[in-house]
């Protein structure tokens, strides 16, 4: 009997000391992880106890620590894609900047600061890395970079530890319309959408998220608007981007967010811009949507296909026209 007790004795301590390991394992995770991203708990659209995507990932964090608060998710969605800048859900954005010292450190800070909409900015000179943390739109805090005499090219967009599929583009490459189009997750029910054209005629113009990536015939041979299990509404459907306001240079720029849409389903469909307001036309241009880097995916300086670097590709290889 003695033995026996000794036994359940042993049993339990070994027992107890099991949770309290795990703990400190877990504390030492989260701390590690912390110094890259903002913790998961921090983020309230991840908390939900199920995921029916199951679009949860995790990966390693940048070369060094950039500390940045997380995202709000308090953004009361519309269903409309067209919204003041000012009311954008907040994004962490990464660019890479042409930095060469602490001096160019201060002018990108400083810089982007001054822009509406960006909440905080942490650089890492080491790396060449910025990122902001705010509802600016990738354009202006481009242009902003770009107005401090530095050369900068969008690296990831997104909330990191959230989605599998966080961020996709579209780019249209010509040869009359050119265009960028640019869809990041924001939570599991809603998606920010940004997107600047170039070469369209003045006036108003629909476009749209189509069912298929099929451009043999461009626009015509892409399907109808994008509305999975009639998520959309009588008045809208879920693929449905409204119209492009264009001015009389060609050009338009269009930012805002779409409920119900999920990024991870766009993949390999396409977005459609239609010569008429209405969509009556089979469409004017139309591009694939792929896959796009989310925070933390792309810190790639040099292309292993040619060895070209970040800063000797030209302008054309990242931006298409005046986008």
């Amino acid at each position: 009997m003695a033995f026996l007790r000794a036994l359940v004795a042993t049993t339990t301590a070994a027992a107890s000391a099991v949770p309290a390991a795990l703990a400190l394992s877990s504390s030492s995770s989260s701390s590690s992880k912390s110094s890259h991203f903002p913790a998961t708990n921090n983020l309230p659209f991840l908390s939900s106890p199920t995921n029916p995507l199951g679009l949860s990932r995790s990966f390693t964090g940048p070369p060094t620590a950039l500390h940045m608060d997380a995202p709000t998710s308090d953004h009361k969605p519309t269903s409309s894609p067209s919204q003041e800048v000012g009311s954008l859900p907040e994004l962490l954005t990464e660019f890479m900047v042409d930095m060469k010292c602490e001096g160019c450190v201060s002018a990108v800070k400083n810089k982007l600061e001054t822009v509406s909409g960006v909440k905080n900015v942490e650089v890492d000179l080491a790396n060449q890395v910025v990122r902001v943390l705010g509802s600016s739109p990738v354009k202006i805090m481009t242009e902003a970079l770009e107005q401090t005499g530095r050369k900068a090219r969008l690296i990831g967009q997104g909330v990191p530890e959230d989605f599998l599929v966080s961020a996709a583009v579209a780019e249209f490459k010509g040869p009359d319309i050119f265009g960028v189009v640019r869809l990041a997750q924001v939570s599991m029910e809603l998606a920010r959408i940004e997107a600047n054209f170039s070469g369209l005629s003045p006036g108003k113009h629909g476009w749209s998220i189509n069912e298929y990536g099929d451009l043999t015939r461009g626009a015509a041979s892409t399907g109808k608007v994008y509305n999975p299990s009639n998520e959309g509404t009588d008045k809208e459907l879920l693929g449905d981007l409204g119209t492009l306001e264009v001015d009389v240079k060609g050009d338009t720029f269009s930012s805002g967010v779409k409920q119900r849409l999920r990024v991870a389903d766009l993949i390999g469909r396409s977005i459609v811009v239609y010569e008429t307001g209405d969509k009556s036309d089979p469409g004017l241009r139309a591009a694939v949507i792929a896959r796009s880097a989310g925070v933390g995916e792309n810190y790639k300086k040099i292309c292993t296909c040619d060895g070209t670097t970040i800063w000797e590709a030209s302008n054309t290889d990242f931006v298409t026209s005046k986008v």
